[in-house]
């Protein structure tokens, strides 16, 4: 569903931000791209959504090059979900949602029937329906991200770009948010997330892609590549990987470590 192929982006010829970053997505993937700050991990996302043009490669929308796409078929195949924040207006939850519906409508048209129909049941999947009438702006921030969600949702978009989905959200709104996204890639969605938590890829993800200053250091299933000596590398700080039993499902998971000096 989305291809990047030798993916090249600068914004001066002489300080290379990406480099040959080449992946693909398909329908029921879960990707996460891991890396420190700076790494380019914003950027690659900005290039995927069209917002940066890039300088090299090319980056495919179901078989296409996304260059060619017009920007309404755009929001038809891709949706953004970005870290949750707070807006100009005062928005109630349903009016952001319905906002997802946009590249759907004629230049200057109001939300129909249909529109507000799919709005409702996209909040109903995510069980946010009684949050309808409140407040964008005076939410938690696990509601303000649920309603962001509902929004891509009722885009009608199978592909979902998310920027840190648990950024600034508890523990508990963290495992809410991973697992629907899990449930929502059960149910044939592909999602490209950024985490600056390993964990999540062995928690939630497919596949996982470890960047660190413009380039893919490694990429492939979690329990391959997010390892004790990549973490280390990626976040130039001691990390371990080990395993965990969990008790009441007789199952081993593995979990990430940062190793503290004494």
């Amino acid at each position: 569903m989305l291809s990047v192929q030798g993916l090249r982006y600068f914004y001066h010829p002489t300080r290379i931000i990406l480099e040959d970053i080449t992946f693909e997505l398909n329908n029921h993937d879960i990707l996460c791209l891991l890396g420190p700050n700076g790494t380019g991990k914003t950027t690659l996302l900005r290039c995927i959504l069209s917002l940066h043009k890039p300088k090299g490669g090319v980056i495919r929308l179901d078989g296409r090059d996304i260059q060619k796409i017009h920007a309404r078929r755009r929001a038809e195949l891709m949706a953004y979900v970005p870290q949750a924040t707070t807006v100009a207006f005062p928005y109630k939850a349903e009016d952001i949602v319905l906002m997802g519906r946009v590249s759907h409508l004629a230049l200057g048209a109001r939300p129909g029937k249909k529109d507000r129909k799919l709005a409702e049941e996209a909040m109903e999947r995510l069980s946010i329906s009684h949050l309808r009438d409140y407040s964008f702006n005076e939410m938690s921030s696990g509601e303000k991200q649920m309603v962001l969600v509902a929004r891509a949702l009722a885009q009608q978009a199978r592909i979902l770009v998310m920027d840190e989905p648990t950024a600034n959200l508890d523990y508990c709104n963290q495992v809410k948010m991973l697992q629907v996204i899990k449930n929502l890639a059960a149910q044939g969605y592909a999602i490209l997330m950024t985490s600056h938590y390993p964990d999540h890829a062995f928690l939630a993800c497919t596949q996982a892609i470890l960047m660190r200053d413009g380039l893919i250091m490694a990429q492939g299933a979690p329990e391959e590549v997010v390892t004790t000596e990549n973490l280390t590398r990626l976040y130039a700080t001691p990390v371990c990987v080990t395993e965990t039993r969990l008790d009441f499902k007789d199952t081993l998971t593995k979990v990430c470590v940062p190793v503290m000096n004494s």
